[in-house]
């Protein structure tokens, strides 16, 4: 088989590239998931799509080869909360350990699944630890009020595989985008998408839509799947592939925070999270409406 046809498509220069459509773009993943191909085909896959950029029928297409190979969190008995953690914490903490607990407390199954990509971050797992979620090494159904973390390559060792040619090459690929995107659930689930710069807004809601997707879409912290507590973004939801608008973005920034973590550090982050979990901080408004809007889209699904 090989890939080489389909490089020769999507290599051309982001002028004279060509898109694929999604039947090509998902025998093209499935290859590239399968290990099947060349590492010197894996990179000019990297490098060709980082170019070009995916279409949303080229991601649908590496989304529906991903969904076929996967192994799926098993159905439960309601509707999972998915919250993908890729970025971690740069300059601010990684919330989304917070964001997770408020819907376990709310009585929502919730999966966060995730892999450290760059050695210079702080992972969730590291905050993790620190507040008793525990790290999957079976998938298995999750209770109500239940939140868990599962690795990537629990999910697909294929996808961790092309998660790590960032280390290699020190280039985000297609797969970054893809484990923000994916429902690795077999049973009714709410996807939570976060993007970093606005553009990405309108690929990703369109993805949404092809997928026929239950989910929240906004502009995270980081890249991180929680809203930002400094400031209120916009907030889209998706029921079923039906894009609504929940929230409006609100200008402006916060700059006091009472007991804010001053860094990253991941004791200093999990302190904050078990002092707002017992309301002895306020939880900040952005993350407040990002649960609701989150739990009215799990009673639609």
């Amino acid at each position: 088989m090989g890939i080489s046809h389909y490089i020769k498509e999507i290599g051309r220069g982001k002028q004279g590239a060509r898109p694929l459509d999604r039947a090509q773009a998902a025998d093209l993943f499935g290859q590239l998931l399968d290990g099947t191909v060349t590492d010197l085909e894996v990179g000019a896959f990297c490098l060709a799509m980082r170019i070009k950029g995916e279409t949303p029928e080229e991601m649908a297409g590496f989304l529906d080869a991903t969904r076929s190979r996967m192994n799926l969190l098993p159905r439960g008995e309601s509707t999972v909360v998915v919250l993908p953690s890729y970025n971690g914490a740069r300059r601010l903490p990684v919330l989304t350990p917070l964001l997770a607990l408020l819907l376990a407390q709310r009585g929502l199954p919730v999966l966060v699944h995730g892999t450290s990509t760059e050695s210079s971050r702080v992972f969730i797992t590291e905050v993790l630890g620190a507040l008793g979620i525990p790290v999957l090494d079976t998938l298995r159904p999750l209770r109500r009020g239940e939140a868990a973390f599962a690795p990537t390559e629990l999910l697909h060792p294929g996808l961790k595989r092309l998660l790590d040619v960032r280390r290699v090459v020190g280039l985000r690929n297609s797969s970054h985008s893809l484990v923000k995107l994916m429902d690795p659930c077999a049973g009714p689930s709410v996807l939570v998408g976060s993007y970093t710069h606005p553009e990405y807004a309108a690929s990703m809601g369109a993805v949404f839509e092809l997928m026929g997707s239950t989910a929240l879409l906004l502009r995270g912290t980081e890249g991180e799947a929680v809203a930002d507590a400094r400031r209120m973004p916009q907030m889209e939801g998706f029921i079923q592939g039906r894009r609504v608008l929940l929230e409006e973005r609100r200008p402006g920034t916060l700059t006091d925070l009472p007991g804010w973590p001053s860094g990253t550090d991941a004791a200093a982050t999990a302190a904050y999270i078990r002092e707002v979990l017992n309301e002895k901080q306020r939880l900040p408004a952005s993350i407040e409406l990002q649960v609701e809007h989150i739990l009215h889209l799990a009673s639609a699904s």
